[in-house]
């Protein structure tokens, strides 16, 4: 499959393309931190959407029934796909979480959503995962081949996997560190809205974009600037703390199957190598805007930052030692 990038790509407009009172946009993942700013982000143009998720998802301030609608749905139960897929025209997709090889669900999901009459699909990948790759990169390379208008997202590290529930936030709030395996190696870390804003006009810009777009934040930082950023605007004692491939790969092991940790722990390898050191012009390219900025998103979570005083208490009690042993969850 040939892509081009967004980088080629003369900037996009900003209205839909032609739709009819029959389009329909199903958004899988539709909880998630890009999934929830797409359906927001369709609905407040106009576009019909279906929110498609395990455990349910609330309709955006504003959009009534004629523009929101929920399903159930699980990639890994066929039962739920017939009424996510009914009446829908293009979809967002998420592979699932966790996955090691999420090509044997949605690749036969995505044969039946092209024989339901869906023509246009948009897939969250990942800039570390190349098409034909491991994980969604299998997805990617099948894309094209059954959909005659699509697109793959390929963002780089989010920003908000220092925030919330990710261990980056985690080990943050409990002990003011950062834990990785990635040495000195920058990344173009993006805001989760950035690139929802590019998923919106990839599922309604005329013509399709037909291509695969790389996503990155407007500047490449390692994880002592992130912790740099942190300690600024909290004003606590932040680091990042570097640990080896191996002391990684098994604190990783210790919350999700070994061949996943494995993956994940070969991500931070990579980023000391410098393979995520880069910067793209593709939400300025494609949405008409600039990227948000790390410096700008940690001002205004700055309280996500910090928890009271007592979860911070209990979760330095739950930790072993620095990041190398698990934390219990």
């Amino acid at each position: 499959m040939t892509a081009g990038t967004a980088d080629d790509m003369a900037p996009r407009g900003t209205t839909p393309g032609p739709t009819t009172a029959d389009d329909t946009v199903l958004v899988t993942g539709a909880g998630g931190n890009t999934g929830r700013l797409v359906v927001a982000g369709l609905t407040a143009l106009g576009v019909s959407v279906r929110a498609a998720s395990r455990r349910g998802t609330a309709a955006p301030a504003g959009a009534g029934p004629e523009l929101f609608t929920s399903a159930h749905f699980d990639w890994h139960d066929p039962r739920t796909h017939t009424d996510a897929l009914d009446g829908v025209d293009r979809i967002y997709l998420v592979p699932p979480i966790g996955a090691v090889e999420p090509a044997d669900v949605m690749v036969p999901f995505l044969r039946r959503a092209r024989e339901s009459g869906v023509r246009r699909a948009v897939l969250l990948s990942s800039s570390a995962i190349p098409e034909g790759g491991p994980g969604a990169g299998q997805v990617h390379g099948a894309l094209a081949e059954i959909f005659p208008e699509w697109a793959v997202l390929q963002p780089s590290w989010f920003m908000q996997n220092f925030i919330g529930g990710h261990q980056h936030g985690e080990s943050i709030r409990a002990r003011d560190t950062i834990l990785t395996a990635t040495d000195k190696g920058r990344v173009g870390f993006v805001d989760a809205a950035d690139i929802a804003a590019v998923a919106v006009r990839a599922l309604i810009d005329e013509p399709a974009h037909n291509t695969a777009h790389v996503i990155t934040g407007p500047e490449a930082l390692s994880y002592d600037d992130i912790a740099a950023t942190v300690a600024r605007v909290t004003g606590r004692p932040v680091r990042h703390d570097s640990v080896s491939y191996e002391q990684q790969r098994d604190r990783f092991a210790a919350d999700m199957p070994a061949e996943f940790a494995t993956l994940l722990a070969d991500l931070d390898r990579a980023i000391a190598s410098g393979v995520e050191d880069r910067t793209t012009r593709t939400v300025e390219t494609v949405t008409g805007r600039p990227p948000r900025s790390f410096a700008d998103f940690a001002e205004a979570h700055a309280s996500s930052f910090v928890g009271d005083r007592a979860d911070r208490a209990d979760r330095a009690q739950r930790d072993v030692g620095p990041g190398i042993s698990p934390t219990s969850r």
